[in-house]
């Protein structure tokens, strides 16, 4: 967990197909002491994905959240749904590497996860590295960063 005084508050979300990986990884993060905070899906009731994904990314963009973890299939519908709300930049992770760089170079606030690709164990690690790895501020990847905040 990051040594930061202040734990990070962080979301989790999912749609039905993700819902057994999110419940499993929000516990397996809150016994390694990050703050989670489930906003659904509560079942494995069929939801669509966009509904959770503008939800949980709405929270963040307004603050309410510093990261969040979005579950799906595939991750890449939920992602691509949470790259619509302003303020958000969402990458659909498979591996720990594309998840730090996300934070390093991209200051992605949002990585989206399939259920269908990733099991626990990779799940844990890839949130991890994301939760974990700083954006380096300063660097030329903040002037790209900035460039694509412009689009919104």
């Amino acid at each position: 967990m990051s040594d930061n005084k202040c734990p990070l508050k962080i979301a989790i979300g999912s749609d039905h197909a993700g819902f057994a990986l999110k419940q499993e990884l929000a516990g397996a993060l809150r016994e390694d002491g990050y703050d989670i905070t489930d906003l659904g899906t509560h079942s494995t009731d069929s939801v669509d994905y966009p509904d959770i994904a503008v939800n949980v990314a709405s929270a963040v963009s307004k603050g309410e959240f510093d990261k969040a973890i979005l579950i799906c299939g595939t991750g890449i519908g939920i992602t691509i749904a949470a790259n619509k709300i302003k303020g958000i930049r969402a990458a659909a992770t498979s591996d720990v590497y594309s998840a730090k760089m996300a934070r390093m170079h991209n200051d992605a606030n949002i990585i989206g996860m399939g259920a269908r690709v990733v099991g626990l164990g990779l799940a844990q690690e890839i949130a991890k590295a994301f939760l974990d790895t700083d954006f380096e501020a300063g660097s030329r990847h903040e002037k790209r960063v900035n460039k694509i905040n412009a689009l919104d």
